[in-house]
């Protein structure tokens, strides 16, 4: 199983969802480390190659988290956010992007 990286401030937003989209994206990061897909997710092209999101839904809101495993060390989270609007915030992309140039730089 691969171990997961949390970039930036990812882990702090994660563990700020409520509890029930906290477990649910937990066990979807989960899956991804066991080389499988999540339940739901979509590709994040414009965020960078192999760039995917999982897409937690719950009764208090849309939660999301920007990730990277293709590479063979790691699951890389790269953001996460909760939604608030049906077209993802410029500025979260945005962070996710400048992580993951910084971190294909890093090698």
């Amino acid at each position: 199983m691969k171990p997961v990286v949390f970039l930036g401030n990812s882990v702090e937003k994660v563990r700020a969802f409520p509890e029930g989209a906290r477990s649910e994206i937990g066990f979807q990061i989960e899956r991804v480390q066991r080389g499988l897909d999540p339940e739901d997710w979509k590709p994040m092209p414009m965020v960078g190659g192999g760039v995917r999101e999982i897409r937690v839904r719950e009764e208090t809101g849309a939660f999301r988290a920007i990730y990277l495993a293709s590479r063979a060390d790691a699951v890389y989270v790269l953001h996460a956010f909760q939604k608030k609007s049906q077209r993802t915030n410029r500025l979260d992309i945005e962070l996710a992007r400048v992580r993951y140039r910084n971190l294909m730089r890093s090698g």
